[in-house]
């Protein structure tokens, strides 16, 4: 993705001490902001550093949004800048609800790499989905548990069908089902639906707004939350494809500045994420909102 922003440099400037990593992220958010005149939010996870503590879209992620909202101006919109590996669609719809509320559904999401799951549900809430050439988006099957909620109601849906034609198996459908706890099946069903409504609701009030394409949105809708190709919930589905399928994409390379600002933050939380115990960053120019391993 071109030459700015280089991940060396960036690591260069934080130097040894802790404290400058603060630092050198307010100042390439503030470099975003003037770059693209409009707010900047960062919503960063740790989880490819192997961190622990919260690293998935949880309720707890509206405290950070609630005090990176302070003290900027709401006229301007928001860029959100997104990395997760996805969580809780009820998380979801709560910060979408809240965001859409602050900015008047002003919102422009940068993806610089990876933004699964919830995290993808996030993304359609929005006018435009900035990606990079090796950005990507995912499945948006939720996660119950930590498992795929699909493949708990297509566990399901199996076991029955089998039984229903022969019991012989009986004992193993039912020692096999016994690890999930009562009304489990119904809670995935709930939110697989639940995502797919979300995603259809935001992608007609917001991307699509002004467009009157049903067929476009559905055709997206069933994209994401389609299992027989994806096969797997960590399927990545690069800006082609994001593409292919509807979504509104923009191309960060398109623009050399754009680019080489959105990296250079990027980097810069991506460094913290590395060499600190921060498992995610919340953070505008105004305030940071950082959960720690040790906390």
């Amino acid at each position: 993705m071109g030459n700015g922003g280089n991940w060396s440099d960036i690591l260069n400037e934080t130097g040894s001490f802790p404290t400058r990593y603060d630092a050198i992220r307010h100042k390439y958010i503030e470099e975003l902001e003037k770059t693209c005149n409009r707010n900047v939010i960062c919503y960063y996870s740790g989880w490819q550093q192997n961190k622990k503590s919260s690293i998935d879209i949880n309720d707890s992620d509206m405290e950070g949004f609630m005090s990176a909202m302070k003290g900027i101006d709401k006229n301007k919109g928001l860029t959100l800048l997104l990395h997760t590996p996805g969580g809780d669609p009820n998380a979801a719809e709560s910060i979408v609800s809240y965001l859409r509320d602050v900015f008047n559904d002003d919102i422009e999401v940068v993806v610089p790499h990876m933004a699964m799951s919830a995290g993808t549900m996030i993304s359609c809430a929005s006018k435009c989905i900035w990606m990079g050439k090796h950005s990507s988006l995912g499945p948006v099957d939720p996660q119950i548990s930590g498992l795929p909620a699909y493949n708990i109601v297509s566990e399901f849906a199996e076991a029955k069908e089998e039984l229903q034609n022969d019991n012989t198996n009986y004992n193993y459908w039912s020692l096999l089902l016994s690890k999930y706890p009562p009304a489990f099946v119904k809670f995935a069903q709930d939110a697989v639906q639940l995502s797919d409504e979300l995603i259809e609701k935001w992608l007609t009030e917001v991307m699509f707004k002004d467009e009157n394409n049903s067929e476009k949105i559905l055709k997206i809708v069933s994209s994401l939350n389609e299992h027989e190709n994806t096969k797997v919930h960590a399927r990545h589905l690069n800006a082609k494809t994001a593409i292919d399928i509807g979504l509104n994409v923009k191309m960060i390379e398109e623009n050399q500045e754009f680019q080489n600002a959105v990296l250079s933050l990027h980097h810069s939380l991506m460094i913290t994420l590395q060499q600190t115990p921060a498992s995610k960053i919340i953070e505008s120019s105004q305030n940071a909102y950082i959960v720690s391993d040790l906390d």
